[in-house]
Order: structure tokens, then C-alpha cells, then sequence
């Protein structure tokens, strides 16, 4: 477990951010909050376009969680008794005093964010966005080797491909197509259903024009500049790295 559990919310609209700050309470549904929300310390906004120039697809405040509650979506609005989602549960985190991050953590291809589940330790030093994600150690080894050599990739990046929604470990993005990198954990990619999922997956994206590169536990661990050797080559065939900015899908 890490020593400081955080998580990052988005704020969605600006009339929830006068909330946030002046009743100090943060809400998120519980049908689609990570795994361990109960257990956050800490909890950090990120913002979106419509925040302006300023706070647009960055993560600029922070707080400590006093407490956490389960409510029905009615309770914390009244107003709102016809909502779609009225007598849905949700998480209602309720906060300390806002803190503004010693520097702005921001999203350098201006993706949509969701929740992070991160740490306090990452939340003071991270660069940017995908310095926050608190994955599995074989992805936080793949993503230091990427910073290392110098390859931008984005993590836990959901497309959109034929109707079905993935979620990618790294997303790289060339000149003339994009790379999908998996990280697999032994025990759970070699069970049957597992694999037919990831076959499935794989043939869509490919269809859809990504490359798809799977690399197990073993290989990670024992033979990682072997991996890099064939993301550097795939990287190169499909015309060196791209700067361009991911195109916003409302998922």
C-alpha cells in the first residue's frame, strides 16, 4: 500500500468548483471509482478546457480527505430530484483546506482525464500527468525505461476503436501510427478467457491501424533493453515519435 494514498478528480463543470472550495466536499460515483477510494488520504483536481488558459488539462490544487461517505446523489443535491443518476450511490469525500501544488502537474497532450489514483509523494513531484499514475510494477518499470530513452508515452490512455472503449498500459503516438504497449503480468494474461480477450483486443486495434506490443513479466524484468529494442524499431518504422495532440473523447 503506498505510505500517502491520493486520487485525481476531474472537476467537470465551473459551478462545482465554488463547492469544492467554500463547502469542501468532492463527490464521484461509486459504480466507477477505482479500486481502494475508501482508503484515499489525499485528493487532487484536475480541470478542463472550460476551466480557460490558466488551469485547462492541469492538475493546480490539492487536499487532505477528512472523511469519506457513501450518498445517493439526491442527498447531495436536492435541487436536482429528476437527475438520471438521482438515486445512484456516490462517494462523498469530504476535505481540508485547499492547497495550491508547490507547480502546476499538467497534460502535455491535453487528454481527458477521469480519476488517477496516485500518492502524496508523487502529487508534490511530478512533472506532468503521467508522472502520477500509481500502476503495477512492471508498468512503473516500463515507464521509467521509456522516460529514460526519451519516448513520451501516455498511460492508462482510453480509445475509442469499432464501438469498444480500451484502456491502453502506454499509448505511443508516430507519424504514421500508433503503438499500443502492454505490460502482462503472468498469472492473470495466461488464463484461457484472458487470452481470447487480449487476441480480440489486439485485432481490433490493429484493424483500427495501432501496433500492439506485449511484453510479459519475464521479459521485463529479465531482458528489458530487449523490449526497447522492438519499441525503438516499431517507432522508426512507423515514422519516429509524433508531437501531435490526442483528440478529447467523452468516455
Amino acid at each position: 500500500m503506498l505510505k500517502h494514498p491520493a486520487l485525481v478528480g476531474i472537476v467537470p463543470r465551473k459551478n462545482l468548483w465554488p463547492i469544492i472550495q467554500k463547502e469542501r466536499w468532492y463527490h464521484i460515483p461509486v459504480e466507477s471509482a477505482p479500486k481502494n477510494t475508501s482508503l484515499v488520504e489525499y485528493l487532487a483536481f484536475c480541470f478542463p478546457k472550460v476551466f480557460g488558459e490558466d488551469y485547462q488539462y492541469k492538475v493546480v490544487y490539492y487536499t487532505e480527505v477528512l472523511g469519506i461517505e457513501t450518498k445517493k446523489r439526491v442527498k447531495l443535491f436536492p435541487g436536482e430530484p429528476e437527475h438520471q443518476r438521482a438515486n445512484k450511490d456516490y462517494f462523498q469525500f469530504r476535505l481540508g483546506p485547499i492547497k495550491e501544488l508547490p507547480k502546476p502537474i499538467p497534460s502535455k497532450r491535453w487528454r481527458r482525464i477521469v480519476h488517477i489514483p496516485t500518492s502524496l509523494e508523487k502529487l508534490l513531484n511530478a512533472q506532468e500527468i503521467n508522472d502520477l499514475y500509481d500502476t503495477s510494477p512492471l508498468e512503473e518499470k516500463m515507464y521509467r525505461e521509456l522516460k529514460r530513452h526519451q519516448i513520451e508515452a501516455e498511460r492508462q490512455l482510453y480509445v475509442k476503436v469499432g464501438g469498444q472503449i480500451y484502456c491502453l498500459d502506454f499509448g505511443i503516438f508516430c507519424r504514421k501510427g500508433d503503438i499500443d504497449v502492454e505490460c502482462d503480468g503472468e498469472k492473470y494474461h495466461i488464463l484461457p478467457e484472458a487470452l481470447a480477450r487480449d487476441r480480440k483486443r489486439n485485432n481490433q486495434l490493429t484493424s483500427f491501424g495501432w501496433s500492439v506490443l506485449r511484453f510479459s513479466g519475464k521479459e521485463i524484468n529479465q531482458a528489458l533493453q530487449n523490449c526497447f529494442g522492438i519499441i525503438e524499431k516499431t517507432i522508426n518504422n512507423l515514422g519516429g515519435l509524433s508531437q501531435k495532440v490526442i483528440k478529447l473523447q467523452e468516455i
